[in-house]
């Protein structure tokens, strides 16, 4: 007889782990955070939307399950704050998530790009992961956590309707979906944020033990074609 359950029989995959997601206020990362609880994991977000990761918290009713800690991760001592909160509750550090990540004001040409939005842009994604790698090998290494004994991979989404980019492009979620499946390879499916939770939780569990330096692409496929001829194409159909 199956089970009504949702989760597989491999359920509780990060069962006693203990999580830390940047940005896991919306979008991917609260996404994520929401799922990373469900199969075990202890989580604290770290963001600068307070209300956000607050209202987060309430819905599971657990002290012990999931934390809200204010971070700009830009900010050393700030993310240097939330390994010491993971540390002094819960004595230990499984997963760092860096998944913060801004658009900045967009502006396709260089000359037309603000110097100040480009380093902002590139100290919250660039920067800011930076830190957080450095403060998690703070504590993980001396555990013997991940090159260390230390596992590292990145995921690499294609655009996803989040309200980061609905925001961005200042259009509603359907037709941000719209436009970014147009562009697909992979046909008659919607990419959203729960694919890139799920291969979060992939790569954080026991199941990828030996997967390490992996860029986990998930995109149907569209970084394998080159784009600017199909761009092209449907240019000139429009001008004939």
């Amino acid at each position: 007889m199956a089970s009504s359950s949702s989760l597989t029989p491999i359920s509780k995959r990060l069962e006693g782990e203990v999580a830390i997601i940047t940005g896991g206020a919306s979008g991917i990362g609260e996404t994520t955070a929401r799922l990373f609880v469900r199969h075990g994991a202890k989580v604290i977000i770290a963001d600068v939307q307070d209300d956000l990761g607050q209202a987060i918290c309430k819905d599971f009713n657990q002290d012990e399950t999931i934390s809200y800690v204010h971070c700009d991760v830009t900010s050393e001592d700030d993310v240097k704050n939330v390994v010491n909160f993971a540390m002094s509750k819960y004595g230990r550090l499984d997963i760092m998530f860096n998944n913060t990540g801004i658009t900045g004001n967009v502006e396709p040409t260089i000359l037309g790009t603000d110097n100040e939005n480009f380093k902002k842009v590139f100290n919250v994604n660039v920067y800011g992961g930076f830190l957080a790698a450095k403060q998690a090998a703070r504590v993980m290494i001396p555990a013997k956590k991940g090159q260390h004994d230390i596992r590292v991979n990145s995921v690499s989404p294609c655009a996803i309707a989040t309200p980061l980019l609905t925001k961005a492009m200042r259009k509603d979620k359907e037709f941000v979906e719209e436009v970014v499946c147009s562009t697909t390879i992979l046909k008659g499916v919607v990419p959203g944020v729960n694919d890139v939770a799920e291969a979060a939780l992939f790569l954080s569990s026991s199941e990828a033990k030996y997967v390490s330096g992996l860029n986990l692409i998930i995109d149907g496929g569209y970084s394998t074609t080159n784009q600017s001829f199909t761009m092209l194409l449907k240019s000139y159909c429009l001008k004939s």
